[in-house]
């Protein structure tokens, strides 16, 4: 029988706040600028639920130089911007989370300084302040399972007794990676399909979460 849930660790991005719409825009932006121009369907294959460190890696490794200490000075304005004028939570996370009453943490391959800024913007970062978890604490980000065991250490929780709500294909693998349920959330910009596999359950609408929450529990 598969072992009940304790622990919901939630990814941030696409999530709990719908940054990653937003945020590819931006990337398309940003690329293109340096001298990658990619489409918004491959920034999202490429990049969506990886880290900044693997972001900056990538663009590096196809523009055969290393980027200036200062790079992103004029970039990141652009991102703050569409966060500050557009960000919201994502659509029904927030009745999502008064219904689930079993503990939870966030884990996010985003550090803990963009996650202060916008779970603050939301008005989301009280409910989990000192239980976020960022990729900066652990030496391999997703599809490495070292960040969801790291919270799942943090928490007192066995990795087989915690589940992960998780947007992309990267975050999903790294569940499973890690022994864990995944909840895969289909209602952003990675398909179903994408999403789908063994342990694994797809849904699109965050007003199911608390349901699935509660029948594994």
């Amino acid at each position: 029988m598969t072992r009940p849930i304790e622990l919901v660790i939630f990814d941030c991005d696409g999530v709990l706040v719908d940054s990653e719409r937003l945020a590819v825009r931006v990337d398309v932006q940003v690329l293109a600028a340096l001298g990658w121009p990619l489409s918004e369907q491959e920034v999202i294959e490429r990049f969506v639920g990886r880290s900044h460190a693997f972001f900056l890696s990538e663009v590096e490794a196809h523009l055969g130089r290393r980027l200036p200490p200062d790079w992103e000075d004029e970039f990141q304005p652009l991102y703050r911007k569409a966060f500050a004028d557009h960000l919201t939570p994502v659509p029904g996370v927030v009745d999502a989370l008064d219904r689930i009453t079993l503990p939870t943490c966030v884990a996010s391959s985003g550090t803990h300084e963009k996650m202060r800024y916008t779970l603050g913007l939301t008005g989301l970062y009280e409910r989990f302040a000192g239980r976020i978890f960022s990729v900066e604490e652990v030496t391999h980000g997703k599809p490495a399972p070292d960040l969801f065991l790291h919270a799942a250490t943090r928490m007192g929780v066995e990795p087989s007794a915690c589940a992960v709500v998780e947007d992309s294909r990267h975050g999903v693998e790294a569940a499973r990676a890690a022994g864990m349920l995944a909840f895969g959330f289909a209602g952003g910009l990675t398909s179903a399909e994408r999403l789908s596999g063994p342990r694994t359950i797809v849904f699109s609408d965050m007003g199911d979460l608390p349901g699935l929450v509660a029948a594994q529990a």
